[in-house]
């Protein structure tokens, strides 16, 4: 008989308590932080059953690496657009 599959979402809880030694010796504020990445590999449980990786960490890292770089895009966005209210605010026909 062939060897049972585990659900993603098993194989994700499960390489999060493999991580629970490591994320003990993380100060307070580094444990919340460890905390809220695997909350954010956790967006991508069906991406990472479609996946079916050898090496579940790799798609971990990459649902971690979607989100951060969607709040980064976010902020870059942010940022033109208090760049451009700044500009328009000191524009000489504001003044």
């Amino acid at each position: 008989m062939g060897r049972t599959v585990l659900p993603y979402s098993q194989v994700l809880e499960r390489e999060y308590a493999d991580w629970k030694k490591f994320r003990r010796g993380l100060r307070r504020e580094d444990q919340a932080v460890l905390d809220r990445l695997f909350d954010l590999a956790r967006l991508h449980v069906q991406a990472g059953v479609y996946a079916s990786r050898p090496w579940p960490l790799e798609t971990i890292l990459i649902s971690i690496l979607i989100e951060e770089e969607k709040a980064l895009a976010a902020l870059r966005e942010k940022l033109k657009e208090l760049e451009e209210d700044k500009r328009y605010i000191h524009s000489p026909r504001n003044d």
